[in-house]
């Protein structure tokens, strides 16, 4: 309902005091969640609450609690990248969305996000990221933005979500997908079912945590299922589509016999596969099936259309930030680490008849979640 209008105005947290017969800070308490409150004094505050129209001011409770009501969310610009090859295309399409989610949640908890490149502000290049520690509550790091022995000395001046980490950090809640789920679904698909056995793994660049994670997985899974992989180093890009184009071309010049099918560790880089094998004569997926990660719109949109492991991007990006916000209001979290599930998405460029289907979902089932989380992301993230 609107706020009512009293004497002198909007109504404040006084009115509501006075409303209820109690206390500025009986009101304070109340609605701040305090546990040491009898039922029947925090319904009568509730009633004045809701009689007067009283919202409180998201501003004043930050600065109650020592707050700016600002989160800081890193991510690296491959522009900035001392890799020549990632000049040529700023990938930035999985961390917009990631974006997105993070700040559907930021807004719904009443803070801002502050963005950040890390092509600017880098961790361990140089001064400045201390003064933007100094302009936000906590970080978000996405992937590549840190090392992992860098984050310790952060995470104590504020707190810190690593988004795609290892799952190592003991000073850092880390919000990842289940790649090793995803990749053994995806190798027993190829293996399996289309009977290719021989295979290969266009990596991103070798720091990325979830790049070592798909690359690791789908290399264990072909070997279990009596497949084989290919040497990483023969096939390691940077997570672009002209890296990924040109790994691909150097392959195709080489006289052995090639992989039966090439899985990338983003979308982009698969993009750039199927283009280097049709410059080089070759069918996708009659001569060589193709496969990525991510599940960008444009992979349904391909000729043929991209065979995947969707990945809830904007659902990182959310419980990332539900995450941190539950570090700085004190709220306990059951795990360190939050690990979302994946899906696998078939569509033709694996040899699979025309029309997408979902083949099954991935995940980790004893350590999903950080408490809070699963119920911020039942709701529709806008």
């Amino acid at each position: 309902m609107p706020a009512q209008r009293t004497a002198e105005g909007v109504p404040t947290i006084y009115h509501v005091a006075t409303a209820a017969g109690v206390s500025i800070a009986t009101v304070s308490r109340v609605l701040n969640g305090h546990a040491k409150i009898r039922p029947a004094t925090e319904e009568r505050v509730l009633a004045a609450v809701r009689e007067l129209g009283y919202v409180p001011n998201a501003a004043a409770q930050g600065l109650s609690k020592g707050l700016k009501r600002i989160l800081g969310l890193v991510f690296a610009n491959p522009w900035w990248h001392d890799d020549p090859l990632s000049i040529e295309e700023t990938n930035l399409l999985f961390a917009d969305t990631v974006i997105r989610g993070a700040q559907w949640n930021a807004d719904r908890h009443g803070y801002s996000l502050l963005l950040l490149s890390s092509g600017v502000t880098r961790i361990g290049h140089g001064a400045l990221f201390g003064d933007v520690i100094g302009k936000v509550d906590g970080l978000v790091l996405l992937d590549r933005v840190v090392r992992q022995e860098r984050v310790a000395p952060i995470a104590k001046r504020v707190p810190v979500v690593l988004l795609a980490g290892s799952g190592r950090s003991r000073s850092a809640v880390t919000v990842r997908v289940d790649n090793a789920g995803a990749m053994w679904l995806l190798a027993e698909h190829l293996v399996l079912h289309h009977g290719m056995r021989r295979t290969a793994f266009v990596g991103g660049l070798p720091d990325s945590p979830d790049n070592l994670a798909r690359l690791e997985a789908f290399e264990r899974a072909v070997r279990e299922l009596g497949g084989t992989c290919e040497p990483a180093e023969r096939w390691s890009a940077d997570w672009t589509s002209p890296g990924a184009a040109r790994v691909v071309r150097r392959r195709l010049e080489d006289k052995r016999r090639q992989p039966e099918a090439i899985v990338c560790a983003n979308d982009q880089m698969a993009i750039g596969a199927m283009h280097a094998l049709a410059t080089a004569g070759l069918r996708v997926p009659d001569d060589v099936a193709v496969a990525g990660f991510d599940d960008i719109p444009v992979s349904a949109y391909l000729s043929p259309p991209l065979t995947t492991i969707r990945q809830p991007m904007r659902e990182l990006g959310a419980a990332a930030v539900e995450s941190l916000v539950k570090r700085l209001e004190g709220v306990a979290l059951d795990s360190r680490e939050v690990v979302l599930p994946t899906k696998l998405i078939v569509r033709e460029s694996c040899g699979c008849q025309a029309g997408a289907s979902e083949v099954g979902e991935a995940t980790l089932p004893s350590r999903m979640l950080a408490d809070g989380a699963r119920s911020a992301l039942s709701e529709t993230v806008a």
